[in-house]
């Protein structure tokens, strides 16, 4: 019987960014911007998704006089993560 898969996830560039974070303790939004080839725009709303969804964490600082925004992975997210891939093997085996 398949699972749903979790519609947050199901989304490539979402998935991207989880895919990033869940192998790094945390990532600038320059880094994983350049990882995902996305624009500015679309990742931000990406991350604030996934960050209202309780899978990530956003923290805002300055690095010198730049602006620098940090993302981690949370345990609600690696869980949910985890399951998607999960589900995912059983549509494809």
């Amino acid at each position: 019987m398949f699972k749903p898969l979790d519609p947050l996830l199901h989304s490539q560039l979402r998935l991207a960014i989880m895919s990033l974070l869940i192998g790094l303790e945390e990532a600038d939004f320059t880094f994983i911007k350049e990882k995902t080839e996305s624009t500015a725009g679309n990742l931000s709303v990406q991350l604030d998704k996934l960050e209202k969804a309780g899978y990530i964490s956003i923290e805002k600082s300055f690095k010198g006089k730049r602006p620098l925004t940090t993302c981690k992975i949370t345990s609600t997210g690696v869980k949910a993560f985890e399951e998607y891939v999960e589900n995912l093997k059983n549509y494809i085996s």
